[in-house]
């Protein structure tokens, strides 16, 4: 495998930033009913959005009516989410990383990270959000873990990812521990599990393998036979030209201990 994306984690997406917007899973409305009920969730709460990208994670807070501090370092991935979010007044957009939010001490109620724990400097993050956090907050992670083996079509996908990914294994969030959770929350948590699922056509599924950090793009090696391997995959799985992928968001969620 050849044609590495860069090593820097807060520059990975800067060249696929459209396709992200486009095609990354959301999350389903579960998220906030599981926070609602088990950790008080109100929309009277701040809620600081750590590694938010392109506001896919930010979006369902401000739905519920939370105010929420969008932290991100990728400037491209940050006016992504800036065009789609900035009309909200209770959206605010920071230029900080995981481990130097930039935030003040004690100035939210919940720290989230959608999709992006695995990209932190575990240890430096889980004091910046002790610091940032008021005493009873929480600190949230957010993942929608695909699921690899439940159809013929996502057995496929997994094997394209194996065989033309550039660092796929490596930077996959499911490499990360049960032992690495419970050093960052400080202890025991809690996780709860919910279905999500996106329905794509030939356009919407390559574009959501683009989206991905460890898919080589246009120009660079491995590009042209990843897509040909994709177009295989689809028209032998398709059904009225679509497939559907699968995943199950994890909602891991502890309260903050001072540190």
């Amino acid at each position: 495998m050849s044609g590495a994306p860069t090593s820097d984690p807060t520059a990975r997406f800067s060249d696929r930033v459209a396709d992200y917007v486009r095609y990354r899973p959301g999350y389903p409305d579960e998220v906030i009913r599981v926070l609602r009920e088990e950790t008080g969730l109100a929309p009277v709460h701040v809620v600081a959005d750590v590694g938010s990208g392109t506001g896919i994670s930010s979006k369902i807070f401000l739905d519920h009516g939370n105010r929420v501090f969008a932290v991100e370092p990728n400037p491209d991935m940050r006016a992504a989410a800036e065009a789609m979010l900035g009309g909200d007044p209770r959206f605010h957009s920071v230029a900080g990383t995981a481990e130097a939010s930039t935030l003040p001490d004690a100035a939210v109620d919940y720290a989230v990270a959608g999709q992006a724990f695995h990209w932190f400097d575990a240890p430096r993050a889980r004091d910046e959000f002790r610091r940032i956090v008021r005493p009873g907050g929480w600190a949230v992670l957010l993942w929608n873990a695909r699921r690899t083996d439940t159809s013929p079509f996502l057995r496929a996908y997994e094997a394209l990812l194996h065989e033309h990914g550039t660092d796929y294994t490596s930077v996959n969030h499911e490499n990360i521990t049960d032992d690495t959770l419970r050093a960052f929350f400080g202890g025991s948590y809690t996780l709860r599990t919910a279905y999500n699922e996106q329905v794509f056509d030939y356009a919407g599924l390559k574009g959501r393998l683009l989206s991905s950090s460890y898919a080589p793009n246009e120009g660079q090696p491995g590009h042209t036979p990843m897509l040909r391997a994709m177009e295989r995959i689809f028209g032998e799985h398709q059904v009225d030209g679509r497939v559907v992928l699968e995943y199950d968001t994890k909602i891991y969620f502890a309260p903050v201990h001072p540190g």
